[in-house]
């Protein structure tokens, strides 16, 4: 058994003993997370990112707080991939297991049920998954996100955009915009900032579309894209929407110089036995990225938390899992610099956060949004995905225009 997988046992058995403080001196951290239903995926991911930060903290002696050391563990819940589920298991956590700090669950919307909770009671949360900037416009004083909100994801492609017509000579302002995105929350989040974007340039929107219901097929933009021919399709559906329009495109002939997309890992539209080669060129924004110059104390650089979560679970890490994982690591921290267990102080303690993780810099604003990280681009680039934007994070050259 290798060290890593000890601590991960090792968790399991601090568990067993229950409560909220163990007998063993044990911090549990609750965390209601989707491993069953429609978010079951990304659950994993998040479940995953969580558990190998905290082996990786007790590995390195745990939590010093004062005078006393603590280990860390995670009480788990399943909320089903459904709010209603996701907040009843916030409460039973806290008023039942005793837990005074919050992991976040996987998504938006999950985390919008829980906030109301863990506000009410007082007890932080972090989380970093739920991205929605509308989850920081409610005065709340006990959430922080440690990811990009999502007006922010494809932002960048827009100033790409930008950048590429003046490189032939045009104006930003001559560029014509596509936009597809389905009606939730996050998606239109993700609009509202392209839209946003795309007006300081004065660019102009040529489709504006809500994808369908069922994310099942969007001929009807496709057409509009086709006859306007934008120099860019921005385009937010979660991982169905990544796989529709990878594979609407090509079948009806459709072709547009920039296009970008949300959810491409997740899709796995780089798989070859289902897109073939049709993700070539395609623009996808990512919270994180391995080849990315962050590092810190506890894992090392992003390469170095990507090849150890890789041998662990098998997989080259999504975004959902470092920052999950960052999320932790924010904690430890923040405990260590309260100098103790009151929820209180350790709020004040991760409010004040200022720091560089393997994930990326962390410093919340007064509503608990990370204001320090940016989002990437990553471009398919012979099947592999290379960070092309911002170019101070870059790792190789756009390849333009779309095939």
């Amino acid at each position: 058994m290798n060290p890593l997988t000890k601590g991960l046992a090792l968790v399991a058995g601090l568990l067993a003993a229950g409560g909220a403080f163990a007998a063993d001196g044990t911090i549990v951290l609750g965390a209601a997370v989707s491993l069953t239903g429609k978010y079951s995926t990304a659950g994993t991911h998040t479940k995953r990112g969580y558990d190998l930060a905290v082996a990786r903290i007790n590995q390195h002696g745990g939590v010093k707080v004062g005078d006393k050391t603590y280990n860390i563990a995670v009480q788990y819940y399943d909320d089903e991939s459904t709010p209603a589920r996701a907040a009843e298991l916030a409460e039973r956590l806290i008023k039942r297991d005793g837990v005074r700090f919050m992991l976040g669950p996987y998504s938006s919307g999950l985390t919008k049920a829980i906030a109301p909770v863990t506000e009410m009671y007082q007890v932080p949360m972090i989380e970093a998954n739920g991205a929605s900037r509308a989850l920081f416009d409610k005065g709340y004083k006990y959430l922080f996100a440690v990811l990009s909100t999502s007006e922010q994801y494809l932002q960048e492609a827009i100033n790409l955009a930008a950048e590429q017509a003046e490189k032939q000579g045009r104006k930003p302002s001559d560029v014509r915009v596509a936009v597809a995105t389905e009606n939730d929350p996050f998606s239109q989040d993700i609009r509202a900032g392209v839209l946003e974007n795309a007006k300081s340039y004065g660019m102009k929107i040529v489709v504006d579309d809500k994808f369908p219901r069922d994310l099942s097929d969007m001929t009807a933009t496709l057409v509009k894209v086709r006859a306007l021919r934008p120099d860019i399709l921005v385009a937010s559906g979660h991982s169905k929407g990544a796989a529709l329009v990878t594979r609407q495109m090509p079948e009806m002939k459709v072709k547009v110089p920039m296009v970008a997309l949300t959810h491409c890992e997740s899709a796995q539209i780089t798989d070859q036995e289902k897109f073939g080669h049709h993700a070539e060129g395609t623009l996808c924004a990512s919270q994180w990225a391995p080849t990315m110059t962050y590092r810190d104390n506890l894992f090392g650089s992003a390469a170095d938390y990507a090849k150890l979560f890789e041998k662990t679970y098998g997989y080259v890490p999504p975004y959902q899992a470092a920052e999950s994982s960052a999320a932790v690591e924010i904690y430890a921290d923040a405990i260590h610099r309260a100098g103790s267990l009151d929820p209180k102080k350790v709020r004040d303690a991760i409010a004040a956060t200022d720091m560089q993780t393997f994930y990326g810099n962390i410093r919340f604003d007064a509503t608990g949004k990370n204001i320090a990280k940016p989002m990437v681009l990553r471009q398919i680039q012979k099947g592999a995905y290379v960070v092309v934007a911002p170019s101070k994070w870059a790792t190789g050259k756009l390849e333009w225009p779309h095939p």
